[in-house]
C-alpha cells in the first residue's frame, strides 16, 4: 500500500474521527484487491448472499423507514417504504445477478432482449419486462433504454457489461454521499459503483437515514465482511473530509445542486474565482443525481369522467408520494387552454389533491420551502397540508418553474393548442422554462396518441429528459433496475443541472441517453379491449403506489414479500387485495 500525504484537519472533526475514516478507507483498499480477484461468477454468488440478507431484513427495513418518516403501523401510506426500500433493492439484485450470470457463462447481457431503432439514429433496448412475473404483475408497463445517437445495435451489445467485462481492473475506492429521502437510493448507488466501475465503496449516509444504518449493516453484511463496503455516519464536516481525501478515486452524490457546487467549487468568493478560472476545488471525478422541476404534460382528448378521476389521482400521486420529498416528484402540470374538458379536469385534480391521506412534512427544511411557495403565490389553494398553485392569465410562473420545492406544492400552467400543436408547444415549454432534465411525465389517451401517428414519437424525441414516462410516473423508471436513472446528457461541472451520469442500469449499458416508460392509460377493468379504445391492458385496478389506493400498504408489503421468497399463496392474497384498491 502506498502512503498518502497528510490531510489538513477538517473543521468539526477531531483526530479520532479522522483515524476512523482513514481506517475505513484502508480496509476498502484491501477490499478492492479482494474484489479484483473474484471472477464474475463468484461476484454473482456473492450478490446472491446479499439478496438473502436483504430479504431477511425487509420487514425491519420497511418498519424503520416508516417510523422515521412519521408513518405509524396503520397509516395508509406506509406501503411506500416497502416499495421504495427493500422491494427496489431486491429487484436490482435479481437483475444484476442475471447480468453477471450471463457474463460468467460467456453470454452477452443483451442476449434474447429485443434491440431495435428509435428516431434520430438511436438504438433502443427493450429493457422491461424481461421476466414472466413482471409481464403478468405489471402488465401494460414497458420500458426502453435509448442510447446516444450514432450507437449501433452491434456497439450496444459490444459495450454491455461495462467494468464486469474486465473484472480484474480495479476502479479503486469510491465515495457515495447517500440521499436522505428514499431509503434504497444509497444502497443502489453502492451497487452501481461496485458493478459498473469495479469500485469498493465508502457510503456516508445522510443524517436523516441514521436509523437505517443498523438495517443496512445487516442487509449488506456479505459486502461489508470482505471489505467491499463501509458505512459511516456524519454531517457536512465528514462529507468535506471525505470528498477531499486523496485516496478516494471518485465521488457520487444524490442531493442538491447547491451541495454539488460546494463540493466541486467551494463556497463564497473563492468559489466564484475558481469558476472564472475553471479550477475546480475537487480533484477527482464526480457523478451526481440532483433532481429538478418535473413536468406533467396533459395532452387534451376526449376523456370519460372515470378517466378524469383516475388521471387526477395519478398526478396527485406524482406530487404527494413521500410527501413530495422526491427528486422526481411531478411539480408543474402543463395543460391546454383550448381543451374543452380543462375545467372538469381542474376540478378533478383539486378533489384528488385534497382527498389524499395527510401526513407530516418530515424532510428537514420542508416547512421553510412551503412558506416560500406561499410567499411566491399568496393566492394558492391551501388544501390540508399542501398547496395547489393555478397560474392564471398574466401571472408569473417563474418561481414555480425554477424552484424545486421538494414539498407538497403542485402547480398548473397552460399553453395553447390541441393535438400535435399542443404537444409540441408543451414539450418546448418543459424544455425551455422548467429547471432540470431528470424526468418528465406525459398523459395521453389511446385515441389521441393514435391520431398523432409518427408525430408522437418524434415529439417524445425532442423531450430532453433522462427519464420519460408516458401514462406512467417516472418513479416507475426509478424502481425498474434494468432501466437507467439520471439527467439528460450534456451537463457539466460548471452547469450541473440535474446531474451527471446514470445509475441503476442493471444491463450495464454504455453510452445511455434516456429511458422511456410506457404505461396503461386506463386501469382494470376499463383496460379490457372492448372498453379501452386501443390502449394497453393491465390487471391493476389501481397501482399500489397511488396515494389513493385503499389497499396500497398491504399490496406493497405483499409484493415485496413475494419478491423476497416467491410464495405463491401470499401472492394470490396480495392480488385479491389489489382488486379492492
Amino acid at each position: 500500500m502506498t502512503s498518502a500525504p497528510p490531510l489538513a484537519p477538517a473543521r468539526g472533526l477531531d483526530e479520532s474521527d479522522r483515524e476512523r475514516l482513514d481506517a475505513a478507507i484502508e480496509e476498502l483498499e484491501t477490499g478492492a484487491r479482494t474484489w479484483s480477484a473474484l471472477t464474475v461468477g463468484q461476484r454473482a454468488t456473492l450478490l446472491g448472499a446479499v439478496r438473502t440478507a436483504v430479504a431477511a431484513s425487509g420487514e425491519e427495513w420497511a418498519h424503520t423507514a416508516a417510523v422515521s418518516k412519521g408513518l405509524n403501523g396503520s397509516h395508509p401510506l406506509r406501503g411506500e417504504e416497502w416499495l421504495s426500500g427493500p422491494y427496489s433493492t431486491l429487484g436490482a439484485l435479481d437483475a444484476y445477478i442475471e447480468t453477471l450470470s450471463r457474463l460468467a457463462e460467456g453470454r452477452n447481457p443483451l442476449e434474447g432482449i429485443r434491440v431495435d431503432r428509435a428516431p434520430g439514429g438511436r438504438t433502443r433496448v427493450h429493457a422491461f419486462p424481461l421476466t414472466g412475473v413482471d409481464k403478468a404483475l405489471l402488465s401494460g408497463f414497458t420500458g426502453e433504454v435509448w442510447l446516444d445517437p450514432g450507437v449501433t445495435p452491434r456497439a450496444a451489445r459490444a459495450g454491455a457489461g461495462l467494468a464486469q467485462r474486465t473484472p480484474g481492473e480495479s476502479g479503486g475506492v469510491g465515495l457515495v454521499l447517500g440521499a436522505g429521502n428514499v431509503t434504497s437510493i444509497p444502497v443502489l448507488d453502492v451497487l452501481y459503483e461496485l458493478l459498473a466501475h469495479n469500485r469498493t465503496v465508502l457510503l456516508k449516509v445522510n443524517p436523516t437515514q441514521d436509523a437505517l444504518v443498523s438495517v443496512f449493516e445487516h442487509a449488506f453484511a456479505p459486502l461489508i465482511e470482505p471489505g467491499l463496503l463501509r458505512i459511516v455516519r456524519g454531517g457536512g464536516d465528514v462529507g468535506a473530509y471525505l470528498t477531499a481525501h486523496p485516496r478516494l478515486a471518485h465521488v457520487h452524490i444524490t442531493g442538491s445542486a447547491a451541495t454539488f457546487d460546494a463540493i466541486t467549487w467551494g463556497t463564497g468568493a473563492a468559489a466564484k474565482r475558481r469558476r472564472r478560472e475553471n479550477r475546480p476545488l475537487l480533484k477527482k471525478p464526480i457523478t451526481a443525481e440532483l433532481g429538478g422541476v418535473s413536468p406533467i404534460i396533459v395532452v387534451p382528448g376526449e376523456w370519460t369522467a372515470a378517466d378524469l378521476t383516475f388521471q387526477a389521482e395519478h398526478i396527485a400521486t406524482m406530487r404527494l408520494q413521500n410527501c413530495g420529498h422526491n427528486c422526481i416528484a411531478g411539480q408543474v402540470v402543463i395543460m391546454s387552454s383550448d381543451w374543452d374538458q380543462a375545467d372538469a379536469f381542474r376540478a378533478a385534480l383539486r378533489r384528488a389533491y385534497a382527498k389524499a391521506p395527510e401526513r407530516s412534512n418530515w424532510y428537514p427544511g420542508s416547512d421553510d420551502r412551503m412558506q416560500r411557495a406561499g410567499d411566491d403565490y399568496p393566492d394558492a389553494l391551501v388544501l390540508g397540508d399542501r398547496l395547489l398553485v393555478e397560474i392564471g392569465e398574466g401571472e408569473d410562473a417563474t418561481a414555480l418553474e425554477n424552484t424545486e420545492y421538494f414539498a407538497p406544492v403542485l402547480g398548473v400552467v397552460e399553453v395553447g393548442g390541441t393535438g400535435q400543436e399542443f404537444l409540441d408547444a408543451a414539450i418546448a415549454h418543459a424544455n425551455d422554462r422548467l429547471q432540470g432534465t431528470l424526468g418528465a411525465n406525459l398523459l395521453i389517451d389511446p385515441a389521441t396518441q393514435k391520431s398523432l401517428g409518427s408525430g408522437f414519437e418524434r415529439a417524445i424525441t425532442q423531450l430532453r429528459y433522462g427519464s420519460i414516462a408516458i401514462n406512467a410516473w417516472t418513479a416507475f423508471g426509478f424502481i425498474t433496475p434494468t432501466l437507467t436513472w439520471g439527467a439528460f446528457p450534456g451537463n457539466t461541472l460548471a452547469d450541473v443541472g440535474s446531474g451527471i451520469g446514470v445509475v441503476h442500469n442493471a444491463l450495464l449499458l454504455d453510452r445511455v441517453e434516456r429511458s422511456v416508460v410506457h404505461g396503461p392509460f386506463r386501469p382494470f377493468p376499463r383496460s379490457l379491449p372492448g372498453a379501452n379504445g386501443g390502449g394497453r391492458f393491465t390487471i391493476l385496478p389501481k397501482p399500489p403506489w397511488f396515494v389513493t389506493a385503499a389497499t396500497g400498504a398491504q399490496v406493497s408489503e405483499g409484493l415485496t414479500r413475494f419478491r423476497a421468497d416467491g410464495g405463491v399463496l401470499g401472492l394470490v392474497k396480495t392480488l385479491l387485495r389489489a382488486l379492492r384498491a
